[in-house]
């Protein structure tokens, strides 16, 4: 049955069972791999070689409308464990229904910078905070599809775990 993507209905964000209300956006982690460019004996120029499971550093950015007790929290220098839960809009062709998935990314963050914003009267503050990411899964309708985890060789993509025989080759 054919499904159209059409939007994020709502979200949330949470840490330690506490929502932080007042997130306007979240901007995910990019996931960069790390390249190698390769010349030499029998290879008839320069090619890129993606290096398996091995992967640029992560960020994640949170934005606030308003300086709040919670954008300062996540600023306290140490890992914060963030659940962002939503509810996406899919309209289901067959049946001709708007269908909700249900998407949980779980990252682990640091935080790098924080940006409080600026002061106007009847406007937003556009605080904002950026961390460095150190671990970050997806789960789609509670079916874990992604899992990027450095420090534990973890590079799990719809089932599949591409550092696994990188983890056994060093006896991990």
């Amino acid at each position: 049955m054919p499904k159209i993507d059409e939007t994020v209905i709502g979200f949330a964000v949470y840490e330690d069972a506490t929502e932080y209300v007042g997130i306007s956006e979240v901007a995910l982690p990019e996931i960069s791999s790390i390249t190698e460019e390769i010349s030499g004996a029998g290879i008839g120029g320069k090619v890129e070689s993606v290096i398996l499971g091995a992967i640029e550093a992560m960020t994640t950015t949170l934005n606030f409308r308003t300086v709040t007790k919670n954008a300062i929290k996540l600023h306290e220098p140490r890992n914060h464990q963030l659940d962002l839960r939503a509810a996406q809009q899919q309209h289901d062709t067959t049946r001709g229904v708007a269908e909700v998935a249900r998407v949980k990314h779980v990252l682990t963050l640091k935080p790098k910078k924080l940006n409080p914003g600026k002061i106007a009267t009847a406007s937003a503050a556009e605080v904002s905070g950026e961390y460095a990411t150190s671990y970050y899964a997806t789960y789609i309708d509670g079916e874990k599809v992604l899992e990027i985890d450095p420090l534990n060789y973890i590079y799990y993509v719809n089932g599949r775990d591409y550092l696994a025989d990188v983890r056994k080759a060093l006896g991990k």
